[in-house]
């Protein structure tokens, strides 16, 4: 078993493996691209965009279950790669990763990180999202996310970026990547506006 943890989406944070029972970590001795990838593919996450050490997502717990990993990046799971039995890692030292199906949101355009046309960063590259399914639900979602409180409107923009992002939320999630979502498909997204959101908080 394996899981990211502490990050803003299923597809990014702190790797965790599972072992008779106990959640473990990776030291980041060693860690790189192809680690990363091996983790990013064994949870449908696509391949990795950034590799993270020094607990860039938090310290973890438990024991630290792999040291100096040597993955090719072609292998199924973790425990196939060579790695050092022993290791002389702390917690301090826990692996993250960053894979192509993580996103990320932001709000430009405005005068503060608050405000302005939604965008997010999936598979390499900033996208805009239709309004055609973007109602309050989608707003309050993406206002809380971002620390920047409830939404007080929604605005409309032309689409400028490459890619077009489609959300529907059913119910209220931690952020946008656990509601249902569908990219760079044409139809639902036709004759569609980019959506925009002022939320009520302060940006940095």
């Amino acid at each position: 078993a394996l899981r990211l943890a502490n990050g803003r989406s299923r597809c990014e944070g702190r790797v965790e493996l599972e072992k008779q029972g106990l959640w473990g970590t990776v030291c980041d001795d060693g860690w790189d691209i192809p680690d990363a990838d091996v983790v990013c593919r064994q949870l449908q996450c696509g391949h990795a965009v950034r590799v993270h050490g020094n607990s860039a997502f938090g310290r973890g717990h438990g024991p630290i279950l792999r040291d100096e990993l040597e993955c090719h990046g072609h292998e199924r799971n973790l425990w196939e790669c060579p790695a050092t039995p022993e290791h002389d890692c702390s917690h301090k030292e826990d692996a993250g990763v960053v894979c192509s199906e993580h996103q990320e949101w932001r709000l430009s355009g405005g005068r503060d990180g608050c405000a302005g046309r939604v965008e997010v960063f999936f598979r390499g590259t900033w996208s805009t999202v239709c309004d055609s399914t973007w109602y309050h639900l989608e707003s309050v979602v993406l206002c809380h996310s971002l620390g920047c409180g409830s939404p007080l409107r929604k605005l409309s923009f032309g689409h400028t970026l490459p890619g077009k992002m489609l959300y529907q939320c059913r119910s209220l999630q931690p952020s946008l990547a656990f509601c249902q979502w569908i990219f760079n498909k044409s139809a639902p997204c036709y004759q569609s506006w980019a959506v925009g959101v002022v939320c009520n908080g302060m940006g940095s």
